[in-house]
């Protein structure tokens, strides 16, 4: 296994430059110092109620999202680079999903085999010819980045995925911002870290640029699936920051393709829906005719364009892994040049060569079904058992297409506290990239940390914890 990058120490094991102050800070803070403070933080996200499922675990009850106190700090220019690849990226993935509901031009070219959209299970047939305002289907993106050694032996980001339907964990962005400020107020006067506070504007200003154009000013909600919702607190967490209704289904009514939400000073327009369900609850007219979360003629509103929704239907064709190899080549195609932030080498395991080498390297690979989402159905080869291993050997030959493989990538760590005390960790990065009239974003995003030594998997949904990202500014 590759030795991963350290974001705060060299290999030499000096401190990096973006991490010099708040080294020297660290080291003048006393051990029950910082046990207290961490005491502080889970009292107080206790007392927020910030909380969330962790699926698989014995026990139905929710618990505290785990927070670190160390923060991931991200150097001026760095940021610079990757925040040019993020525009870049969403920009060719909303070009790529109008062209593929309108003229696929990019089926046509050759350029993405015309079978790996149109048969998709995430394409939505419904969706051809239905015109978006400003073209826009991927409102709010959550991009997975992760940093690991490169070919020439640099440390470089990656995309490890697109997040394109419902993306979460922006609360916890903006809750770990507000904690560490509150816990260490001093740290924020030492340097200037970039702010993110102002997340849930750029997100409403975003959400109005795009309602339908008759509108001038524009109704905006939240709509949830409701309280048992594992990203529940999320819902209300916006809803209140951006000072506008959470409505679930019950709330919403169609009356003559226009949508309206029932008030106790009776019915009023709504004009964008930034929904947090999915697309086959939306409507039980049109997609699962069994939900009872979405709106009776939601789609027959927005078909006519009379009502927004954010993200759009049939955006998680685009952020389905089958489709995420092709996005380098969609960057070629829409915007005329070469990917500034690359993806993860990858093999698509419905090509018989890329299979024969896949099914020989198992053991050192991480292989991804190409539906699957939050570190579920994959296979870690080099902490998995060769029983595990052949069970998932078994699942890739009866359904090959259904999965893609990478190698196993050294994920950047940082130092962490944990049961131990510091130790290092892996980490990745979700920048939140939102697309309206322009495509605007806070610097930096949400750090996800893997607690577990040696693992890999980030996902708070199996375990993961979060940490306060600091972009420096200059």
């Amino acid at each position: 296994m590759k030795i991963a990058y350290d974001e705060m120490y060299a290999a030499d094991g000096s401190v990096r430059a973006n991490y010099q102050s708040y080294a020297s800070w660290l080291k003048g803070v006393p051990d029950d110092v910082i046990v207290r403070k961490r005491k502080a933080a889970e009292i107080a996200f206790h007392q927020t109620g910030i909380t969330f499922a962790v699926y698989g675990e014995s026990s139905s009850k929710e618990r505290l999202i785990p927070f670190d106190i160390v923060p991931r700090i991200i150097p001026a220019e760095e940021w610079v680079r990757m925040e040019a690849g993020l525009r870049q990226r969403v920009k060719a993935l909303n070009a790529f999903l109008h062209d593929i509901y309108h003229g696929q031009e990019i089926l046509k070219a050759g350029v993405i085999p015309a079978q790996q959209v149109l048969g998709n299970s995430q394409y939505c047939h419904a969706m051809r010819g239905v015109d978006v305002p400003e073209q826009i289907y991927a409102h709010i993106a959550g991009v997975d980045l992760v940093r690991a050694e490169s070919s020439n032996g640099d440390a470089q980001y990656y995309v490890l995925e697109d997040n394109l339907r419902t993306p979460s964990g922006v609360s916890y962005m903006l809750e770990n911002r507000k904690m560490m400020m509150r816990l260490f107020p001093d740290l924020f006067s030492r340097q200037k870290i970039a702010a993110v506070e102002h997340y849930p504007d750029l997100l409403l200003n975003s959400l109005r640029s795009v309602a339908p154009q008759s509108v001038t000013d524009p109704n905006v909600v939240v709509l949830t699936p409701g309280q048992y919702n594992s990203a529940y607190f999320e819902h209300a967490f916006l809803a209140q920051q951006m000072g506008i209704e959470l409505v679930d289904g019950n709330d919403l009514f169609v009356k003559n393709d226009i949508v309206y939400m029932r008030t106790t000073k009776g019915p009023i327009r709504v004009d964008v829906i930034y929904r947090r369900i999915d697309d086959d609850f939306l409507d039980p007219k049109v997609f699962n005719k069994d939900s009872m979360l979405g709106v009776p003629g939601l789609f027959a509103a927005y078909c006519a364009g009379s009502v927004t929704l954010a993200n759009a239907v049939g955006t998680g064709i685009a952020d389905d892994k089958a489709i995420y190899v092709h996005v380098p080549d969609m960057i070629r195609f829409y915007c005329g040049e070469e990917p500034i932030l690359s993806n993860v080498p990858t093999w698509e395991l419905g090509k018989p060569k890329d299979l024969a080498y896949v099914l020989e390297h198992l053991s050192e690979l991480v292989v991804k079904e190409v539906h699957g989402s939050g570190g579920y159905g994959m296979l870690v080869g080099p902490t998995s058992s060769k029983a595990e291993i052949e069970a998932f050997r078994s699942k890739i030959i009866a359904s090959p297409a259904g999965y893609i493989a990478q190698p196993t990538l050294a994920l950047s760590t940082c130092p962490t506290y944990v049961e131990s005390g510091v130790a290092p960790r892996h980490i990745d990065l979700r920048p939140y990239v939102l697309s309206g009239k322009e495509i605007t974003m806070v610097p930096g995003g949400l750090t996800r940390v893997a607690l577990t030594a040696g693992s890999l998997v980030v996902n708070s949904s199996q375990g993961g914890g979060t940490k306060d990202t600091w972009v420096l500014e200059n």
